[in-house]
């Protein structure tokens, strides 16, 4: 397993050992013991899958209270995935790391709870997995605008479609602080 560190405390990018052959591949998505050394200690208690089509853009999504820490790849198409620091007082706020993630490439992207997430679906369709280590708390949740202009994120489309939810999210500067996840 190699890790690579991006730009923003915490946020990694994990390319796990994949064992293949003529009749496939074999590889490990999680281990709490070897990924404790090398991504995080976390306990993961919840893991998610989600369908959506090309051009389906989901986030960028948060919860102050139940913050997640979230271990996403995934199992078939590609997306392009986005992590945002949104921690008030963070010496990094307001800036971003992102990845291609691919059923082709298993890639794995790891973003500490306090960060906000999102992708993009830059295949006909993905199948989109992510390991939370808190459970998700709707009432908690917050969604900073996919295309607020402070953070300038090169989505690969200018017109996803989107939800209501996301369709209405809030620029990052527009936020209450009381609102957002501490450093």
């Amino acid at each position: 397993m190699q890790v690579h560190k991006t730009d923003l405390p915490g946020v990694v990018i994990v390319e796990p050992k994949v064992f293949g052959d003529e009749r496939g591949f074999f590889m490990e998505t999680w281990n709490q013991d070897r990924y404790a050394g090398m991504v995080t200690q976390e306990t993961f208690v919840q893991d998610n899958i989600s369908f959506s089509r090309k051009g389906v853009l989901r986030g960028l999504h948060f919860q102050k209270i139940n913050p997640q820490g979230k271990l996403v790849y995934v199992l078939q198409g590609e997306v392009f995935d986005v992590a945002v620091d949104i921690r008030v007082g963070s010496p990094t706020f307001g800036r971003w790391a992102s990845v291609v993630l691919s059923a082709e490439n298993k890639r794995q992207f790891f973003i500490p709870a306090g960060f906000a997430h999102g992708f993009c679906v830059t295949s006909d369709t993905a199948l989109f997995a992510y390991k939370c280590t808190d459970k998700y708390n709707p009432q908690a949740e917050g969604c900073v605008l996919w295309n607020d202009p402070a953070l300038n994120i090169p989505w690969p489309t200018d017109a996803p479609e989107l939800s209501a939810k996301d369709a209405v999210g809030t620029q990052l500067a527009d936020f209450s602080e009381d609102l957002l996840p501490t450093f």
